[in-house]
């Protein structure tokens, strides 16, 4: 297994930027989140980034799910972190908790990332020190709790 965290993006608030075409009158999603925040930090552990999709998470379908399934199965990875929309995160980690011998923990905001006051800093520390701290299973990392969720 690979130890570096794997980051997966599937989109929600935390990648919502101001767009340019609208107007900035609503948001859309744009680039992940996760890679100006690892900037900042300036972490030094390694990790490697993918984006699955951009979706909004009330839009994200159990064929999105199916996918997400199974690209995290065949992961290399054995520390996965999901940045993920706050509406159905919890519907995606129940669909995501049998998977044996990994560490996955999803996360999100309430404030997109590019918003001053943004949750998604705080959030996604959190996640990367529950990924290293907790054992296989699926959990949910928000508000500074980490919880695993269980069918």
């Amino acid at each position: 297994m690979n130890q570096s965290i794997l980051f997966i993006q599937t989109g929600g608030t935390i990648d919502k930027k101001y767009p340019q075409k609208t107007g900035a009158y609503a948001f859309e999603i744009d680039d992940a989140a996760f890679i100006p925040i690892l900037a900042k930090a300036k972490v030094k552990f390694d990790f490697k980034t993918i984006t699955l999709f951009q979706k909004d998470s009330q839009e994200i379908t159990n064929n999105d799910r199916i996918k997400l399934l199974d690209f995290c199965e065949k992961s290399l990875h054995n520390k996965i972190i999901l940045t993920h929309g706050t509406d159905t995160m919890m519907e995606t980690a129940k669909f995501l908790s049998n998977i044996e011998n990994k560490t996955i923990v999803i996360t999100g905001s309430h404030l997109p990332e590019c918003v001053n006051g943004s949750d998604a800093d705080f959030n996604l520390g959190v996640a990367v020190g529950a990924v290293n701290a907790l054992s296989n299973g699926v959990y949910i990392a928000m508000n500074g709790l980490a919880e695993e969720v269980k069918i």
